[in-house]
């Protein structure tokens, strides 16, 4: 609401100087980013008139802190995909085969363990990083903002930010298995997984994906079988700061915070970003700006106030 707030304020500002706004705004909510964005495609090109514009702004990123604002200049990617691994033609009985043959969960933990390094440092060949510059940031800080248990320890190498900003990095975020409930003296035939990865800035989700396939591929244990199900796609980006209205939101937002924003690159995507890019390939001005602090904890998005709010709608309003 804030970027209404501010819209309404800058009109009834100008209102009371007796000028008008003189200004055009196209202004949409995009609700699919979790479902990839997947009619906003067709949706710009029914539409490219009507949201041509000098600068867009994508206002759905984080603040550096409660009390300092952010610009996005960076996005990582997005590869997620299923992989079924197959082992048996048929369930059997571990107490009459166990320890002779392999069921498909001993393939599935063995082979997922090749994707990350002792540290946990992603090791898939071909995925590479990004050369960004990141500023300081603590593993207390980290711990805070994420819940980090006492005595587990961060993951991954070299600057914290760098990690999450300009490095892939691979989650495991389902299975297909037996759950404890069914669970039975069986040796599982097949197992199904969903791995989806981020990818560094300057790389295509295509061949991130096509890393992916050479390096489990060349590492099935047991000789398992794989099969890989179509990928799901999010393209990494990168802003030009050259920009006429990056230099205007910054002045803004220093302005209106009273204090320099900081750059930063978020960690996730927003697949719709690409689909912008490719829809408006002349358009320079490309603008995430910050709608909460950093952190997804419910306790640091409650200090959020009203007062800060405000601030939102100053800068805004500035720009």
């Amino acid at each position: 609401m804030s970027h209404v707030g501010a819209i309404r304020s800058l009109a009834e500002s100008l209102t009371a100087l007796g000028e008008d706004l003189d200004l055009g705004i196209a202004l949409f909510i995009e609700g699919e980013e979790e479902w990839a964005s997947q009619s906003f495609g067709n949706f710009l090109r029914e539409n490219r008139e009507l949201l041509a514009a000098d600068a867009i702004i994508v206002a759905d990123s984080g603040n550096w802190d409660l009390n300092t604002p952010a610009l996005t200049v960076a996005l990582r990617g997005a590869v997620a995909f299923n992989l079924k691994i197959e082992t048996l033609d048929r369930a059997s009985h571990s107490g009459m085969f166990g320890g002779a043959v392999p069921d498909a969960m001993l393939a599935t933990v063995r082979l997922l363990d090749t994707m990350w390094d002792a540290n946990g440092a992603v090791a898939v060949e071909g995925l590479r990083d990004a050369d960004l510059t990141v500023p300081n940031y603590s593993e207390a800080r980290l711990r805070e903002e994420t819940g980090l248990l006492e005595g587990v320890s961060p993951i991954g190498t070299g600057e914290i930010l760098s990690r999450i900003w300009a490095k892939p990095s691979i989650s495991i975020t389902g299975i297909d298995a037996p759950d404890i409930a069914n669970a039975s003296n069986t040796l599982i035939p097949s197992t199904r997984v969903r791995i989806s990865a981020r990818i560094a800035p300057g790389q295509e989700p295509a061949e991130a994906f096509e890393a992916f396939k050479r390096h489990l591929q060349a590492r099935a244990p047991f000789g398992a079988k794989l099969t890989f199900e179509d990928g799901d796609f999010g393209q990494a980006f990168q802003v030009d700061t050259s920009g006429w209205a990056v230099a205007e939101v910054r002045q803004a937002m220093a302005d209106a915070w009273e204090r320099e924003p900081v750059d930063i690159s978020v960690g996730g995507s927003i697949p719709f970003i690409a689909e912008l890019v490719e829809e408006f390939p002349k358009q320079r001005s490309w603008l995430r700006v910050s709608k909460i602090p950093m952190g997804g904890r419910t306790a640091r998005m409650s200090h959020f106030t009203w007062r800060r709010s405000a601030n939102h709608c100053s800068r805004r309003r500035c720009f």
